[in-house]
Order: C-alpha cells, then structure tokens, then sequence
C-alpha cells in the first residue's frame, strides 16, 4: 500500500466501528485507524493538534450530539481539515441525503454493508484508489 495510511470514523455503533476497523486491518495491518463515538468526539480528537491528520474521514450520518452532516460541515470548515476526502457511511440509502451531503463536500455516501466481505470489498476499492483533492474516479455512491 505504500506509505503508512490513517483513517479516522466516527460511528456511534460499537459493533459496525469494530467490524470496519477489521476489515480495514485485513486489507493492510499497517493502516493506523483512529475512531469516535460521535461527531462531537470525532471533531474533538480531528481539531487536536496532537492527532495526526488522517488520509480518509468516514462519518456515520446518524450519531449523537453532533451528526455526521453538522460534522462534515465543520471539517470543511477547518483549513486543517477541509482536504481530507470525507465519506459518509451509514445506514441510510436517501437519495436526496447523498445528494445533499455531496454537495456539501462528502466524496462518496456509501451505505453499510451488512457483509463483511462487502466491507472489505468497499474498502480495498477506496484504499487502491488515487486520489486529487475530493475528486475520485469512482464516481457516484458506492452501495452494496
């Protein structure tokens, strides 16, 4: 894979946080991934100085405290942050909410898999995939 990568999710489900780390550990042991219970922990730990700035940002768009869309914003917001290709991974399969949320800066609405091969797959895809700024070749919403 190259150099050493870091992926940052937030995602207030401890079970689907646990099966993407997996995955994202089978694809590559050396992927650093960092994770939050909820957007506002999310931009907390993003905002730190200390946190090194991750390669990727997947967001669940229903957390608690502060959604994956307030925190999006906010990441966009932070010239630190606004670089980073942010993916939106949830539950959700609205149409109009991956419209939205493109529009406002997320690279791709990709709606969990329930299969953990599906997320592997899902991942490699996004992981193999050359990047410039938030514009993939991919195109579209990545679903299962």
């Amino acid at each position: 894979m190259g150099k050493n990568m870091t992926i940052f999710i937030a995602d207030d489900d401890e079970d689907d946080k646990q099966l993407f780390v997996e995955s994202v550990k089978e694809i590559d042991k050396n992927i650093i991934c960092i994770a939050a219970s909820d957007g506002q922990e999310a931009l907390m730990l993003l905002k730190d100085e200390n946190t090194s700035i991750p390669d990727y940002i997947f967001l669940d768009l229903r957390m608690p405290r502060i959604n994956g869309r307030k925190c999006l914003e906010e990441i966009r917001k932070d010239k630190r942050l606004s670089r980073i290709p942010v993916f939106i991974y949830t539950t959700s399969r609205d149409i109009k909410d991956a419209a939205e949320l493109k529009k406002n800066g997320a690279v791709h609405f990709i709606s969990k898999p329930v299969n953990p091969s599906d997320i592997y797959y899902i991942l490699s895809v996004i992981l193999n995939e050359e990047w410039d700024g938030q514009v993939s070749r991919l195109g579209g919403m990545i679903e299962s």
